[in-house]
Formats: C-alpha cells, sequence, structure tokens
C-alpha cells in the first residue's frame, strides 16, 4: 500500500507541471511579444520603476523554466524517455532555480532602500 501513495504523488507532481509551464511560457510570450512589464522583476506584487530594463533577463529565467519543464513533461509522457528519479529531479531543479532566479533579479531590481529605513525609524 506505501508504493501507491508514491505513484500518486509522482503523478499529482506530473500534472502539477502543466500549469507551471503554462504559466511560465505565458509571462515570457507577454514580455517579448506584448511587451507587458507589469509582472517584471516583482518585489511585494509590484514591478520597479525602469521594468524594461530587467524584461529581457526576466523573459529568459520564464523561458527556460518553461521550456525545460514543457520538455520534461514530452519526454515522460510521450516518449516514456525519463526514469522516474530523473525527471523529478529535473523539474525539481529547475523549479527551484527559476524560482530564486525570479527572486533575485526582483530584489536586484528594486535595490536596497537603507535610506528610507532609517529614515523611517528616526
Amino acid at each position: 500500500m506505501a508504493r501507491m501513495g508514491i505513484y500518486i504523488f509522482n503523478w499529482f507532481f506530473l500534472l502539477a507541471l502543466f500549469p507551471v509551464a503554462f504559466f511560465w511560457l505565458r509571462r515570457a510570450w507577454r514580455i517579448y511579444a506584448r511587451r507587458d512589464f507589469s509582472e517584471v522583476a516583482l518585489k511585494k506584487g509590484m514591478p520597479p520603476p525602469d521594468a524594461e530594463r530587467y524584461a529581457p533577463y526576466e523573459m529568459a529565467i520564464n523561458m527556460l523554466g518553461g521550456i525545460v519543464i514543457a520538455g520534461v513533461l514530452v519526454a515522460v509522457l510521450g516518449f516514456q524517455a525519463l526514469a522516474r528519479d530523473d525527471w523529478m529531479a529535473i523539474a525539481g531543479i529547475t523549479l527551484w532555480t527559476k524560482l530564486l532566479a525570479s527572486f533575485a533579479l526582483g530584489r536586484h531590481a528594486h535595490g536596497i532602500d537603507i535610506g528610507k529605513k532609517k529614515a523611517e525609524k528616526g
């Protein structure tokens, strides 16, 4: 019975990759084709004042992550070319790398507000 729980988790994880790939590729499309910079380098839900400057980096992060996840989906469901441990490792590393890269870009784009924090305390 314990093995059944493991297989169900694998299928749930695999099914969760569909919306992840869709949203990342859609975000890259919005940045590239529609020139919509409202979701570029977000910090607390707000883009930086110069979002267009960071748009190519955000687009590349989303595009690369979406393509890798879509490739994993095709390899697993279409060709059955990847073993369970392999596709889970690729998908997991891609998820975390994309999240951390977007987080770092958002923090870099907004800068450090040291002067504002000191003024608020005083």
